[in-house]
Parts: structure tokens; sequence; C-alpha cells
């Protein structure tokens, strides 16, 4: 199977990317005779060399990933459908794609949870106040929002296994941040790595959801965004607490380049999608990525076009922009996913964080309501298997409707908390656990719906701009906090209730049930409307 459309090219970028960080190394360790601070040394003529050389590596490796313009001249494309081979069991190779997905993931989402662990550190080296070091959370998510949109139409353009290489690559060549003597370099650096991190989420969800039988894909997707979401905390909790006292929170950011560098070295167990091969006018090589995962049975099922009242499904459209995602059959399905994003990013990156200082407001100790939440936050762990479990047994967008009206629930009585008052904890407790399992849930299923809804020229793009939609919700969260919106905890949990229900019903008049069908059949349903 081929791997690299310009092998040579490839390679040779990525070699000037880890050259280019490497040259950082100097630079960085001088500073143990300063305690690892590094604030205010001048840049060395390697790290400019170094810097040039990134975006030159970033540049060839593109070109190497990207496929002759013939072969993404869609206008000759067959009208045949192609279908994984759906009916087929779970084998070593789907297990396979998915612990290499699940690494990805943990590795993606280890890149922005580093972010609370470096600002304290980085706030003291560079002399800045709470509400400064808060910018670069505010990059981050802007990073990321923009990212999830780019890199979905990327991986609509050119494929998504070379969307995710991509954004490993970027990964490595933004780990020179923990090199950087100023607090700018930072920023800009934070938004690339987010911008990376944005992109590559919504990516692994589409190729996964593209390449498993349908009968287990609803539930291996909503498990690989929990199990990558944790593992990726974890990582990042653990190299902080490992790594952090000896070499300072710089280092939390040089562990791009190894990090990067493991899903680079797991790229051949990364395949192309089949779908995407095919609509981009290349059968061989779907039919070949096909076979991989076929096992002993054929991966060719019959043509849609043999069943005379079935609707015509064309796959093999050119890439389209987001503005398609709002016209048609799937505009309703958008606008409630867009609108459940967003208040999905303003409970989570609002709500929440603003969370323990409005109990200790309403007469809670401020050290207990930060336990309150912590025992919550366990407590809501076994929520994900439940979600799962529904997810898969019950209905896909049935049970993303219930969990969005149990965050409206938890809103609500958050809302009668602060107006009337709750003297007991426990009522507290089981708010704050009905919150966090409602939200965790949410976003647990958002994005792998979004990955199952769309047709393939549409789907990263889709996914990438639903991802989007959570991360805006995050930066409307962030400038509303500067206002003072969340210190009124009874009208801020109100407000950010009335988007969900709109999502909630929208979703509940337009939603296509996903559970077990074949993508393909998916797009008939929203046709046939």
């Amino acid at each position: 199977m081929s791997m690299f459309h310009r092998p040579f090219t490839f390679w040779f970028g990525c070699l000037l990317i880890s050259l280019g960080v490497v040259a950082h190394g100097p630079m960085f360790m001088m500073g143990q005779h300063t305690h690892w601070q590094m604030v205010g040394m001048p840049m060395t003529w390697e790290m400019w060399v170094g810097m040039a050389m990134i975006p030159l590596g970033l540049a060839l490796s593109w070109w190497g990933l990207l496929p002759p313009a013939r072969q993404l001249d869609l206008a000759g494309a067959t009208m045949r459908h192609f279908h994984v081979a759906d009916g087929v069991p779970l084998n070593r190779q789907h297990l396979r794609l998915v612990a290499v997905l699940v690494v990805t993931l943990a590795i993606d989402v280890m890149k922005p949870a580093t972010l609370g662990f470096v600002m304290p550190g980085m706030s003291r080296e560079y002399e800045i106040t709470r509400p400064h070091a808060g910018l670069l959370a505010l990059f981050a998510l802007t990073g990321t929002t923009v990212g999830s949109v780019v890199w979905g139409h990327i991986a609509d353009r050119i494929g998504r296994r070379a969307a995710i290489l991509l954004s490993a690559l970027m990964f490595m060549g933004t780990a020179i941040c923990g090199a950087m003597p100023s607090f700018e370099w930072n920023l800009a650096m934070c938004f690339l790595m987010g911008a990376s991190a944005g992109g590559l989420l919504p990516i692994a969800f589409t190729l996964m959801a593209e390449t498993v039988p349908a009968h287990h894909r609803g539930w291996l997707l909503v498990a690989l965004g929990g199990v990558g979401t944790s593992a990726g905390y974890l990582l990042a909790a653990g190299a902080a607490a490992w790594l952090e006292p000896l070499f300072s929170w710089r280092v939390l950011w040089l562990l791009g380049l190894p990090t990067g560098a493991v899903i680079l070295l797991l790229n051949r167990y990364i395949p192309e999608s089949p779908r995407f091969l095919w609509a981009s006018g290349r059968p061989e090589m779907a039919m070949q990525v096909l076979r991989h995962f076929a096992g002993r049975r054929s991966a060719l099922e019959p043509d849609d076009a043999a069943n005379p009242g079935a609707p015509d499904i064309d796959e093999s459209h050119p890439v389209a922009g987001v503005r398609q995602l709002l016209n048609g059959p799937h505009a309703t399905l958008t606008w409630a996913l867009l609108t459940s994003g967003t208040g999905w990013g303003l409970v989570n990156f609002g709500f929440l964080l603003w969370l323990p200082s409005n109990l200790a407001a309403l007469g809670v100790d401020a050290s207990a309501a930060s336990a309150l939440l912590a025992k919550s936050a366990v407590y809501a762990l076994p929520g994900i298997a439940l979600v799962i479990w529904l997810y898969h047994r019950w209905s896909s967008f049935l049970t993303l409707v219930w969990f969005i009206g149990m965050s409206v629930l938890a809103l609500l009585a958050f809302a009668a908390v602060a107006t009337w008052g709750v003297s007991d904890g426990r009522v507290t407790l089981g708010i704050t656990v009905a919150l966090l399992v409602s939200v965790s849930a949410v976003i647990a299923m958002l994005i792998p719906y979004a990955a199952e809804i769309y047709p393939v020229h549409l789907r990263g793009t889709g996914a990438g701009l639903v991802a989007a939609s959570s991360k805006f919700g995050g930066i409307v969260g962030a400038a509303l906090a500067l206002t003072g919106f969340f210190d009124l905890m009874a009208f801020s949990a109100l407000v950010i209730a009335a988007p969900m229900v709109v999502a909630a019903v929208l979703l509940w008049r337009s939603g296509v049930e996903t559970r077990g069908v074949q993508l393909e059949d998916i797009q008939k349903a929203l046709v046939g409307r």
C-alpha cells in the first residue's frame, strides 16, 4: 500500500522540523545554570536558523502528502457506491486502528491539557498577572477553533491520514516554545499548537467512522472520545508531576517533539479512509484498504443502484465548503449541533470554571468547594460507560438529546440554589455530579455523531465545524467572564440553558438515527426527507 505520494520530500521535511527543534536545545540547556529561567535571554543564531527550518520542513512535508492534481479532479469519478465491509465482525486490524487512534487522541488532548500546569510557572518567570497569563488560554482556544475548521477542510481536500500526520508535525514544530525567552513568542506558538490539536480531534473520529463496521461504529467512537480524553489528561498530569520539578514548566512544551514523533512512527498503522479514496478517484487504493479490513469476507457490497427504490446518493462530489453544511438536508442538524457545541463550551469553559468561587460566595468553604468538585468528577466517571451503552443499545441522537436536557435541568437547579439557597451539601453534590456527567456525555457524543451524519465530501469539514463550536463557546465564555457575567450564578445558568434547550428541540425534531446504520444509508434517510 502506498503510504506517501512523495516519500522523500515528506521525510526530508520531517527531518528539517526535528533539526529545527533540536537547534533550540543548546539555549534550553543553558537554563540549567539559572534554574531553567530563560526570560530575557538573547535569541542565539542557532535558534533563528532552527525557526526558519521548521516552516520550510512543514511546507515540504505538506508537498509530500499532497496527492497529484489529477487525483483530486473528481469530475469523472464513478457514481458507483462503495461500502466498507460493514457486516464483518471486529478483527485484529480494526482493534489495531482503534488502539493507534486512542494513542493519537491522548497525545492530542495532552497538548491543551498542559496549559493548566504551565501557567503558574510561566506567570512567575515572566512576572505577569493572572489575567495577563490568561491570554495563553485565550490564544489556545482561538487556535483550536480555527484549527478545527481548517483541518476539517484539509481532511476533505487531501485525506484524513494526511491531516493527522500534518497535526503531528505541528506538534513537533511548536515544541520550540519551551525555549522561548519571551511571553509573546509563547502566545504565538500556543495558537499554532491549539490549531493542530483542535484539528486532529475531529479527523480521528472521521477516520474511524469511515473504517469500522457499522454495528460497532457508534460505541467505538464514543469510547474513543472518553478513553482518549481521560488518557490525555492523565499524561499531562503525570508529565507535570514527574518532569516539571526537574526542568520547570518549559519541559511540558518540549514534549511536543517526542509525542509528535510517536504519531509519525505509528503512521504505518494509520490507513487512509477507503471512502475518501474512492470518492477522490482512487478505487484501486480504496479496495486495497478494504481488503485489509475485510478479513475473510468480501469488502464489496452490492451496488446501491441495483435497488430501484433507493434515492441516488452521490458520494463523489468535489470538496465543498462550510456554506454547504448550512443548506440542504443537513442544515437543521448542523445548526442543532453548533448550538449544542457552543452551549457546552459556555458550561465547560465558563460556568464550571467559576463554580467553586460561586459556591464559596453562597457560603460553602473554598476548600470544601474544590473538594466537592473533585469528588463529583470521580462520581461522574461511570457515566461514560452509561453513555456508551445507551448510544449503542438505545439511540444515538436521542441519547444526545437526553443528556443535553439533563444539562439544562442541572443548570436550572443551580439557578434555584443561587436564588433560594440550599444548606444541604448533598443536594449541591448531586447537582454538580449531574452537571459533570451530562456535559461529559454531551462532548463524548457530539463530534462522533457529527462524524456519522455528513457525506464523505463534507465529513471532515462538518466534524471540524462542530468541534470548533465547542471551543467558540469557550472563547465567548472567557469574554463574558471579563464582564463579571459568571459572578451572577442564577442569571448565567439561565442564559446558558437557553441555547441548550433550543439545541435539544432542534435535534429531537431533525435528528436521524445512526445506531448500526451504514453511513451511506444515513445519507439516504436525510435525502429521503
